[in-house]
């Protein structure tokens, strides 16, 4: 890449003497999916194709989850105009989420587009081309005009001719070419990225299975309430290995600096996360109460969607205090990081925890449930060498998050620069 290119003026600002300011709607269409009928989605899912609707478009991406409608097949071959294709751009044309996009960056398979999802078309291919429009439509200018159009909409929404005239600027068909290759080498890194996360957390559950069940070495195993386990393993109950009381509750006033509050939103499986996260002040913290969180605490959601989420109190964390949630604490007999572990797997999570809660309309666990809570209990020595192999395979999953965080920035100034032309690549003679 070479910074040495020369500029022209324009009435707003400066631009590459050789890009052009092109307007939208003479090379490229936007247009609103088919408006399927309520009658045409399918309780049988496995006989159908997924309909991308507005839910879908998640993260900059276009996600098929549990909650994907299905249509019959049989309307793929009748609406080929609202096909989706791996590299198709696509935005939110109304909701909450007007102006949203999302990129289709693998293969779906057949997969319909749903009404007020609007799909991008190129139409002039001589001018613009689809893989730089990919990297375009994802770009922070292309972005802001968007949510701009959105304030001068009523109701939030956004009308296809509203995005199409627009003035954006655009390099020559070469050098869009060579902004699509660097931008998609970085994106092969980070799905390489994706790979190694996926197939580490694959493993990661499959040791869990093996490690929490079986344990190392043994090779006698015995019926018991939460199935075969060690012959020499016990089983107890949450309350019997562990103290649990309640957090704080309800926030009191809230100060921009002070000792932080870890609420439900912040307890991520296993971890506590900064996102959302508040801040008291240390004389609003009823004397009468133990909110406070130490190292070795296990925190337990007690009420929302998240209810039975685990987090583990590491160092960092160290005196803060739990919001509407369990505090657990255990005591000699357990070790805490394997205790987590063994919270957060499925014997735990599917068939205790999510039975207690679907038994009333809002997931709601109290300190009695949570001492209930049936428990495998190992050697401490075996309890240690468990959590320490499930500890190495968490530290990995870690650093290949810190890696797909670092390719992400990388991806983002390569953009910010290359799609603006504040950095040109060199072109082959």
């Amino acid at each position: 890449m070479s910074s040495q290119f020369s500029f022209k003026q324009t009435k707003t600002d400066r631009m590459p003497e050789d890009w052009e300011m092109v307007r939208l709607v003479n090379h490229v269409d936007v247009y609103s999916g088919y408006a399927f009928k309520r009658q045409d989605f399918l309780t049988d899912k496995s006989k159908g194709i997924p309909i991308i609707k507005i839910g879908n478009l998640q993260n900059g991406t276009v996600i098929i989850d549990d909650n994907t409608s299905y249509v019959a097949k049989d309307f793929y071959e009748k609406f080929p105009d609202f096909k989706l294709h791996s590299g198709d751009v696509l935005i939110a044309l109304s909701g909450a989420t007007t102006g949203k996009i999302a990129v289709a960056n693998k293969n779906l398979g057949l997969v319909l587009v749903n009404q007020r999802v609007g799909k991008f078309k190129i139409v002039d291919s001589k001018k613009i081309i689809q893989q730089f429009f990919y990297y375009f439509a994802q770009s922070e200018n292309f972005r802001r005009f968007i949510f701009r159009n959105i304030g001068q909409s009523a109701q939030g929404n956004l009308s296809p001719s509203q995005i199409l005239n627009s003035e954006f600027l655009i390099p020559p068909l070469p050098e869009q070419k060579k902004i699509a290759e660097i931008l998609s080498i970085v994106d092969r890194a980070i799905q390489k990225v994706d790979e190694a996360i996926e197939k580490t957390k694959r493993l990661k559950k499959g040791l869990m299975q093996e490690l929490l069940t079986k344990g190392i070495g043994h090779k006698e195993l015995r019926e018991t309430e939460i199935g075969r386990i060690p012959k020499e393993w016990e089983v107890v109950k949450l309350g019997e290995i562990a103290n649990v009381r309640y957090g704080l509750g309800q926030p009191p006033a809230l100060e921009t600096n002070g000792i932080p509050m870890i609420r439900a939103t912040n307890v991520k499986r296993g971890k506590i996360v900064r996102e959302g996260l508040i801040f008291l002040s240390p004389g609003a913290v009823p004397k009468s109460r133990d909110p406070f969180l130490r190292v070795g605490d296990i925190l337990v959601v007690r009420s929302g969607a998240y209810t039975g989420d685990v987090a583990l109190v590491t160092k960092e964390w160290d005196g803060a205090v739990a919001g509407y949630d369990l505090i657990v604490t255990p005591l000699d007999t357990i070790n805490s990081q394997f205790l987590a572990y063994y919270l957060l797997s499925s014997s735990v999570q599917k068939r205790y925890f999510f039975g207690l809660k679907v038994r009333s309309a809002q997931p709601h666990l109290n300190s009695s449930q949570v001492e209930e809570t049936p428990i495998p209990l190992p050697s401490l020595s075996e309890q240690r060498q468990i959590a320490r192999i499930l500890g190495v395979v968490d530290r990995r999953i870690e650093l290949l998050g810190n890696r797909k965080q670092r390719l992400g920035r990388i991806k983002k100034g390569l953009m910010n620069d290359l799609l603006t032309g504040r950095k040109r690549v060199r072109l082959e003679a």
